[in-house]
């Protein structure tokens, strides 16, 4: 019995015309990664619904039966270090890993999710095309158009299918540099036939996702997961979630979430619902009052993270009885003026307030997120980190608190894109540790090398394909990448330059043909909003 026959389905796979395309959709992880990923379960089941496509599913531990001669082979990328297994796919199905050196008796491959949404250039020459933004329209319109040029020779194919809003075929951009290690010159598409900017496409509609499929072998076993609400209203400015994906969206309870809920309960008893800011849909209590009815009391409920100033007793309650023992919250900073830096509206009361709620409610812990190295930040800030956590724990006895911890790390198409990585971020993230374990709070951080690396990826142009080939081979530590960059060093600019160092705002960014929902003034403006509440004596302004 293989993982593919444990699987529910809650949708109806096409049967494949005799001419139908064939394709191979990815995950460049395990399957149980893989299929708990509801973007990956989502565009699969697009794919799988056509009859015109014979999809076969690959990850890298199974596959359904591969074709022996696949005209599309696509990936869904949601992790950055992914791209090693995506590198490892290629040369499995004896695919050339470049897409330069490829040629008609290749598939053509293509990529989507966040990773590539939020900046592709590290990993364009690995791709001949990648689909930028929500996937409910531009899967569609994406083969619709391979359809009309699918006898025709690759150029010919790429050239067509850049026509479609929201594709964006990278051979077709030429970037030019101010000397080889020098920053990025410009961004051209290389006649004027190819669109000189893409767009990131956006849904719009209030039917938002629901699990296609649900099985005991996800990394969540059974679980059911229902979108209620996409992006985030908030706009913390470091945020790639709120950024990239706006406007907020919301699903419709009456059309869409409640529909759902009652699909996916005919399969499981777990439903997990989804979204940056799921508290904030504005008919969430009747959402709840409808989980709280007698009949789906046997139902476990897990929620993503929730804002603080919408935990009251009564959603405490309502988890506490469907099966959650605690909640997560991100706060980000317990000092006020790094809150007002980010925009993160939110008071150290309402925090506590939150913690006493849940308590009431039933709940027996609560994860906050917090970060360290937001730009603006001082020892102070930190320091008041500890004391708002000691504030809480006092005000809630009892109630098991957790700190997870990262480091700020810049990410594209949002207002703090410039700045680079704050170098005193691992002691702070130290001296947390020390100062909250002494004091029985659960302190768990992410690693600083992680965020180097992310970092690196999160503001890389094409010339780090050639590190991230290198790595591969090395191994995925940050000695690996800087083993790189020294084997590569007359060849693209060090790694501080990606990592730690201030861009200026006339600088020529990387993912600059690339349109996401606000334009660069916007983001501007709301940097110089965000240093206006840096300590004037500390101001140090990283734009030119």
């Amino acid at each position: 019995m293989t993982v593919f026959d444990c699987e529910r389905l809650l949708f109806t796979p096409a049967s494949p015309n005799p001419d139908a395309i064939p394709v191979i959709f990815a995950f460049p992880n395990e399957y149980s990664v893989g299929i708990t990923s509801l973007g990956y379960q989502v565009v699969w089941a697009t794919l799988a619904m056509r009859p015109d496509l014979r999809v076969s599913r690959l990850f890298t531990d199974v596959c359904e039966t591969l074709p022996r001669s696949p005209e599309l082979l696509g990936f869904s990328f949601s992790w950055e270090l992914d791209y090693i297994n995506i590198l490892n796919l290629l040369e499995s199905l004896e695919i050339l890993i470049r897409a330069a050196e490829r040629d008609d008796t290749h598939p053509l491959v293509f990529g989507g999710g966040p990773v590539l949404t939020a900046n592709p250039e590290p990993f364009a020459d690995f791709f001949d095309l990648i689909l930028l933004g929500d996937g409910e329209n531009l899967l569609d319109n994406f083969i619709d158009a391979y359809q009309e040029v699918r006898s025709a020779d690759r150029q010919t194919k790429l050239r067509y299918l850049a026509q479609v809003p929201g594709i964006y075929v990278p051979s077709l951009y030429e970037v030019t540099y101010d000397r080889q290690k020098g920053k990025i010159q410009s961004i051209a598409a290389i006649d004027s036939e190819i669109p000189t900017r893409i767009q990131k496409q956006t849904y719009r509609g209030n039917i938002l996702s629901a699990s296609a499929v649900v099985t005991e072998k996800a990394a969540w076993e059974n679980i059911y997961m229902v979108e209620v609400v996409r992006s985030c209203p908030e706009m913390c400015r470091f945020c790639l979630a709120s950024y990239l994906t706006l406007p907020f969206r919301t699903a419709s309870l009456e059309e869409s979430l409640i529909p759902a809920i009652e699909r996916g309960l005919k399969v499981t008893d777990r439903i997990g619902l989804l979204g940056a800011s799921v508290t904030q849909h504005p008919e969430f209590e009747k959402l709840l009052d409808y989980l709280s009815q007698p009949q789906y009391k046997n139902v476990r409920l897990s929620i993503a993270s929730v804002r603080t100033n919408t935990v009251t007793e009564k959603l405490a309650r309502t988890l506490a009885e469907r099966g959650t023992r605690s909640i997560t919250i991100a706060v980000e900073s317990g000092s006020e003026k790094i809150r007002r830096i980010i925009n993160k509206k939110l008071t150290n009361e309402e925090i506590i307030q939150a913690a006493i709620n849940a308590k009431a409610g039933g709940l027996g812990a609560i994860k906050f997120y917090g970060m360290v190295g937001i730009p603006g930040e001082e020892e102070a800030d930190v320091e008041a980190t500890v004391e708002m956590l000691q504030a809480v724990k006092k005000a809630a006895p009892g109630l098991r608190l957790t700190l997870g911890c990262s480091t700020f790390v810049p990410k594209s198409h949002t207002p703090f894109q410039w700045f680079g990585v704050n170098r005193d971020a691992q002691k702070r993230l130290k001296w947390l540790e020390k100062q909250l374990r002494s004091r029985g709070i659960d302190f768990r951080p992410e690693s600083y090398n992680w965020s180097v690396i992310q970092a690196l990826i999160s503001r890389g142009d094409r010339r780090l394909s050639q590190v991230l080939e290198l790595t591969r081979q090395y191994g995925d530590s940050l000695g690996s990448y800087k083993r790189a960059f020294k084997q590569l060093k007359e060849q693209l600019p060090n790694l501080d330059y990606y990592v730690h160092t201030d861009w200026g705002t006339d600088q020529i960014l990387p993912w600059h043909h690339l349109e996401g929902p606000l334009p660069q003034s916007t983001l501007i403006k709301h940097l110089h909003e965000a240093i206006g509440h840096f300590n004037a004596s500390r101001l140090v302004e990283p734009v030119g």
